[in-house]
């Protein structure tokens, strides 16, 4: 029995990168040894198992058989006689591919009996890395497990991913990419989340021909979803809209609303570079691209809402600073801002990254409503404003007699009538309250700001070929 430490935190260590999850393989065992060894079964398609101590997950080494279209159109094959370099070979891209061989107790955690000793353990395949990169594998192993004799790290890497890690390319490990229309998601993610990596010409070519062969289209949508939403949340989201592009995948997943240039991408980017959540990131998405109902019903309510409410509401945003007290009031209650404050800064937020005009002002000042005694002259800013006025208004301090000089109607305007039950006393006092907030002896600069120039793409952006 071999036990390897595999995939994605072997490569974020190499890249010096913060490892979250572990992930190893084991080679020639069966699931019944597992079990055994105190093991816990917790693989639905494919033996894997959590370790009783660590609670890592550990594969048996296994096969993969393309028999339908689709992600789930596999027969898996685990059995002892499974090697490390089959396994591997059915991993997605190079630098998914690499393998640390890890001997010891420190890895091992429990296993104890003598078959197991370190002295029979041989990795089939050694690569020796420098110095530099060794303190972050011994560093994600947690101990000196992985070093040979010669304290060197031994890594099993057939397909060569320590020199696509060094070159910064995503290369397809073999053919059988093109089996999992998931990979070209997967690509796309990797693409977003390491910005200065290149697409191989050769790898974006086999992603083509998987669209063209209807791949794209057999994708579930919770799959598409599980790597947009990673995607979204990486440092560049836009690499990945361009790399689902070219390879023509965009189309069958997000139909775009236009033909966006890439600048128009660059909204994404943005939104991360602010550490926008998700809700907001997609929000933005869907000012580009468009969805259908099917799809929408995979998404988290949050995101679905807050996109829908962006949808709705963007002309009266982009143009509330033409409104009166009642208009500005209505807005608010129809975006349930005063139940919902969080979402609310959300959608503004969102508002302001995606529409030209507001994106410059929110570069130009990021304040939350005021900047001294004065409030800056921009949506966001006016409606957290007024936000602000509705939350002081509180019920037990109107006076009894307190009638309303405007209410609002079905319209959005002042109807001039005096408000006598309790609901509309109290927005009768909302609207007065923003009405003191719009009046000329308040400071607030309502002067209509420049339209800037779209937010432009960072440059020195590696080629997709």
């Amino acid at each position: 029995m071999q036990i390897y430490l595999v995939g994605g935190a072997v490569r974020d260590a190499l890249l010096g990168l913060p490892v979250a999850d572990r992930d190893w393989v084991v080679v020639g065992a069966t699931a019944e040894q597992m079990v055994a060894d105190g093991f816990l079964p917790v693989g639905k398609d494919f033996p894997v198992f959590l370790h009783p101590l660590t609670h890592e997950e550990y594969a048996l080494a296994r096969t993969e058989r393309k028999t339908a279209p689709g992600y789930r159109g596999f027969v898996v094959h685990a059995a002892p006689d499974v090697t490390l370099e089959q396994d591997l070979a059915r991993r997605d891209i190079t630098i998914n591919s690499i393998a640390v061989y890890a001997a010891l107790t420190g890895t091992y955690g429990i296993f104890t009996s003598d078959n197991r000793s370190e002295g029979q353990h041989q990795p089939p395949q050694d690569r020796f890395l420098p110095p530099e990169w060794q303190t972050g594998l011994v560093r994600v192993l947690g101990n000196q497990s992985a070093l040979n004799d010669r304290g060197d790290i031994a890594l099993v890497d057939p397909f060569n991913g320590v020199r696509d890690l060094t070159a910064k390319v995503l290369r397809h490990v073999s053919p059988a990419f093109a089996e999992d229309p998931v990979r070209i998601l997967r690509v796309a993610r990797f693409a977003a989340r390491f910005p200065d990596f290149s697409v191989a010409p050769e790898t974006l070519q086999l992603m083509r021909g998987m669209v063209d062969n209807g791949e794209a289209d057999a994708l579930a949508p919770e799959r598409v979803w599980q790597e947009l939403s990673k995607g979204l949340m990486a440092g560049q989201p836009s690499r990945m809209m361009q790399v689902l592009q070219r390879c023509g995948a965009l189309p069958h997943l997000l139909p775009l609303r236009a033909d966006p240039a890439d600048r128009d991408f660059a909204v994404l980017d943005h939104a991360a570079a602010l550490n926008a959540p998700l809700a907001v990131r997609f929000a933005c998405l869907m000012q580009i691209c468009q969805t259908d109902n099917g799809f929408l019903r995979r998404i988290p309510h949050d995101c679905r809402d807050l996109a829908g409410l962006l949808a709705r509401e963007l002309d009266d945003i982009k143009h509330c600073q033409t409104f009166g007290a009642p208009a500005l009031v209505a807005l608010l209650m129809r975006c349930d801002a005063l139940r919902r404050p969080a979402r609310f800064k959300e959608l503004l937020l969102a508002f302001e990254i995606g529409v030209p005009p507001a994106a410059a002002l929110a570069r130009k000042a990021r304040t939350d409503a005021f900047e001294g005694d004065a409030i800056v002259s921009n949506p966001r800013a006016l409606l957290l404003a007024a936000l602000a006025a509705l939350q002081s208004v509180r019920f037990n301090a109107l006076p009894p007699d307190y009638s309303a000089m405007h209410s609002i109607s079905n319209n959005d305007h002042a109807t001039g009538t005096n408000a006598q039950n309790a609901g509309d006393r109290m927005l009768g006092a909302r609207v007065q309250a923003v009405a003191r907030l719009l009046s000329p002896n308040s400071n607030i600069d309502l002067t209509p700001s420049p339209a800037p120039a779209r937010h432009s793409p960072p440059p020195g952006r590696p080629a997709l070929h």
